[in-house]
């Protein structure tokens, strides 16, 4: 028992030189709130445009939420698909009906559609910057999720000069 307790030590003993290199500050690209006002606000416009009262949600990287915008008319239930949306989109790194179409071509069980805000549901984007995700806009209310997600474009479309 001994040399077990000996052997335990010296592992832990050369594990933590190599932790002395570790990085310990890191920074992330996310998006900020003039951002996410501004893409919320023009997919909202662009859905109002096409006569959909909608719920707008849009996450930053961390998958907290930095602006909802809910229209008046949106149903009550577009303010949580909305959320689960962009939350989808923003995890999986995907549009959310992608997902949704990965999880459709695939038999059960879908172990993903059980963990907490994921849904299979078109309308969210995610949000890139040089290739990397930094947030999400999901939106809910639209006769479609095609059209929910078209609306997410115009969002993104209204902020892709500060993307890069």
């Amino acid at each position: 028992m001994k040399s077990i307790k000996w052997l335990v030590l010296a592992a832990s003993l050369a594990w933590v030189p190599s932790m002395a290199n570790a990085q310990a500050v890191v920074n992330e690209r996310t998006l900020s709130l003039a951002a996410a006002q501004e893409m919320a606000n023009a997919a909202l416009e662009s859905c109002r445009k096409g006569g959909y009262r909608v719920t707008v949600t849009v996450l930053n990287r961390a998958g907290r939420t930095k602006v909802v915008l809910h229209d008046e008319g949106a149903g009550p239930h577009t303010l949580e698909n909305s959320l689960r949306k962009a939350y989808t989109s923003l995890t999986f790194r995907v549009p959310s009906g992608e997902f949704g179409k990965r999880m459709a071509a695939t038999p059960p069980p879908h172990p993903a559609l059980l963990l907490d805000k994921v849904t299979s549901g078109e309308g969210a984007l995610p949000v890139m910057s040089n290739k990397e995700v930094i947030g999400s806009i999901g939106i809910s209310g639209a006769p479609g999720g095609h059209l929910d997600a078209a609306c997410a474009q115009a969002g993104i479309d209204k902020i892709a000069g500060g993307l890069n």
